[in-house]
């Protein structure tokens, strides 16, 4: 054990050596400045390609999720890219696993490569706080950015998005192609409907009978009393409680009534959600380990090995989550709610518009090429190419004009197949709505899939509360407020859902939060809203 226990011991030595070493590498040693850019040689062209007649470097960080890794390195529209533009990338790829304390070794030092790409890499508290790191763009796409200029005149939400409080862009933003306006939908054992005789439920009040049949009538037909009706997260995710008006997109706790900001967990709406919860986790028709499962419970549960045993959920797909009992499961239109309206989480304008997916640092001696070089992912076929997997690989081109998904290799998932194959969710990319009608997915599984039954929801959805922009002043408060106040209504959400008493102790959990400064969040949050409705 003593030697295994070394033998460890000297491996993580090695590693962590190895990741500070890249680290150091990718960060190099030169100085940070915000003085006028070096010039970038008489091989720069404005137009045309390639970019540079001489050959130019680019170090570019990204990262991925969890152990993806560089595949997406492969894509053979990235690899013609660099022959026809004359400027090579030295990818960085980082791990999201550990790339929290890379970053702040990153920032300490404040030494960047010449491109982040990618809005996983830093956050908008990152950039702003961070501001003398990255270029103000709007020159930049001004004079060498006629994709992405064409792109912000056709969809000026991207301009809207992306322009930082000093009314600057730091960033560039994205459209990703044929996205949805839900985000999760319900679903439900449709299988066990059938068993039982019953209708797809319209309303709450439906909604309970079916539970109450569920887990009363034994609709798995295993002869024991196993199943759940519901299970899911009414911790994490407000989806559950969108029949009573209250959707929350971004999962700050805010909604938009009226076109005001809104703290729900303040509201009527949300007293009487809590209510109703809690009558339905009393009787046993929610999973009673809804407040203390992870996701590894959580998952064991949706594909029991011996039988299905969940009733209703809400979910992206549900041919994602329930593995061999997915057929069983079917996607419903949102529940009406007391007054007999139907509410959906999402976003009218669709779930297709990003910001953060590429900055250009102050470290960089050559922000024109790398303006140059970010203005060829602004077109369709380079954008469905970096979404999905390049053509001839991935995507079929055929001679009417279309462009047909091709099928996984055998034991593949679609998804991981396009993250394998491209950047897929990161980085600069747009696609036109005119274009999408050309872009054919296979309707059973996966991004053709959630289209479909995206229809059963998309004229219910709310207008969320914005991805707004906060200033560095703002973000320096907005711990303050957020870290007490988001704990003390999860905490007390959790108590009155299994324990109730929400009317006897509202009074005092209204008093409460405005003693921990929500008038003040609510506050800091307006007047990000004013700012984001008032770009032009």
């Amino acid at each position: 054990m003593a030697i295994m226990s070394n033998a460890i011991g000297k491996r993580l030595l090695v590693t962590g050596v190895l990741s500070f070493t890249m680290l150091f590498n990718l960060i190099g040693c030169s100085e940070t400045t915000e003085e006028a850019p070096a010039e970038t040689g008489s091989g720069f062209n404005k137009e045309g390609l390639p970019i540079t007649s001489e050959p130019v470097t680019l170090d570019v960080l990204t990262v991925r999720w969890g152990n993806m890794g560089d595949t997406f390195k492969a894509n053979a529209w990235l690899q013609e890219l660099e022959k026809s533009t004359n400027v090579k990338i030295n990818w960085q790829v980082m791990s999201s696993n550990d790339w929290g304390e890379q970053k702040s070794i990153m920032l300490a030092s404040g030494t960047l490569p010449d491109i982040i790409f990618g809005d996983i890499v830093f956050s908008d508290s990152d950039i702003v706080n961070n501001l003398s790191y990255f270029r103000p763009l709007d020159d930049l796409i001004d004079e060498y950015m006629p994709n992405l200029k064409a792109a912000l005149e056709e969809t000026p939400e991207m301009r809207k998005i992306s322009t930082f409080p000093d009314g600057k862009m730091y960033s560039l933003p994205a459209r990703l192609p044929s996205r949805p306006t839900t985000t999760m939908q319900p679903v439900i054992n449709k299988a066990w409907l059938d068993r039982l005789g019953l209708e797809i439920p319209d309303n709450i009040d439906d909604l309970y009978s079916v539970f109450k049949a569920f887990k009363e009538r034994d609709p798995n037909r295993n002869g024991i009393a196993d199943e759940i009706p519901f299970s899911g997260s009414v911790d994490i995710s407000m989806d559950f409680l969108n029949p009573f008006g209250i959707t929350d997109l971004n999962n700050n706790s805010m909604m938009l009534k009226d076109d005001t900001p809104v703290f729900f967990p303040a509201t009527n709406e949300y007293k009487e959600a809590i209510k109703w919860t809690h009558k339905l986790y009393s009787e046993g028709l929610i999973d009673q380990e809804l407040f203390t499962q992870d996701n590894t419970m959580s998952t064991a549960k949706q594909q029991n090995p011996d039988a299905a045993i969940i009733g209703f959920s809400n979910q992206w797909i549900p041919d994602a989550v329930f593995g061999k009992w997915k057929d069983e499961y079917a996607t419903i239109p949102p529940i009406a709610g007391l007054d007999g309206k139907r509410y959906q989480t999402g976003d009218p304008v669709g779930l297709s518009l990003r910001r953060n997916e590429l900055l250009i640092t102050t470290s960089s001696e050559h922000p024109e090429i790398a303006a140059r070089w970010a203005d060829q992912f602004y077109t369709n076929e380079a954008s469905i190419q970096n979404f999905w997997g390049a053509i001839g690989t991935v995507i079929e081109k055929r001679d009417d004009g279309t462009y047909a998904l091709m099928s996984p290799p055998e034991g593949t998932g679609a998804d991981a197949w396009y993250w394998e194959q491209s950047v897929r969710d990161f980085g600069p990319k747009y696609v036109s709505p005119d274009f999408e009608k050309n872009i054919i997915l296979d309707e059973t599984t996966g991004d053709g899939l959630k289209l479909v039954i995206d229809k059963l929801g998309s004229e219910h959805v709310t207008t969320p509360f914005p991805n707004v922009m906060y200033s560095a002043e703002e973000f320096q408060e907005l711990p303050t407020l957020t870290t007490d106040i988001d704990s003390f209504v999860k905490t007390t959400r959790a108590q009155w859902i299994t324990k109730g008493n929400v009317d006897e102790e509202w009074d005092g959990y209204i008093k409460q939060l405005n003693a921990m400064g929500l008038e003040r969040l609510v506050e800091i949050r307006t007047e990000a809203y004013k700012r984001y409705t008032n770009v032009e």
